[in-house]
């Protein structure tokens, strides 16, 4: 099964300094992430990799994590993903969530795509309470 990778999971294998310690949950995470990559199971979407690529400080660093993400396609999003994703947002509004435009897109594309979301947080759980998202979990 294809599995839809959040922008914070990314972030954590591909964004971190190199040096930089992981906790085991974080070793885990990367290692999972690493397990779809080679399985040809890790979905991407053009607002994630804007996201992993935004604030990127050198122009050395964006070019080669750019680089690194051309690996993966962007799923192709349809007028009805960004209608469902207007939906959800009212729907979690309505019941007191708060959520960016990029999360709320990514449980509409969860939703019609039936793509399990993998995610570093408590967002997405969060989200779950009021919309039928499907999560990654480990």
């Amino acid at each position: 099964m294809k599995v839809l990778v959040d922008t914070s999971v990314w972030s954590l294998a591909l964004r971190r300094p190199k040096n930089a310690a992981l906790s085991t949950e974080q070793q885990n995470v990367v290692k999972a992430l690493a397990d779809l990559m080679q399985d040809g199971r890790a979905v991407m979407l053009g607002a994630i990799r804007q996201e992993l690529l935004s604030g990127i400080k050198t122009q050395a660093g964006f070019v080669a994590l750019k680089s690194t993400l051309t690996a993966f396609e962007d799923l192709p999003l349809a007028m009805q993903d960004y209608e469902k994703a207007a939906e959800v947002f009212n729907t979690c509004r309505a019941n007191g969530v708060q959520g960016s435009n990029t999360d709320l897109l990514i449980c509409a594309v969860s939703i019609n795509h039936q793509l399990p979301i993998f995610s570093v947080g408590n967002d997405f759980l969060n989200y779950q309470k009021h919309l039928p998202v499907l999560l990654y979990l480990l």
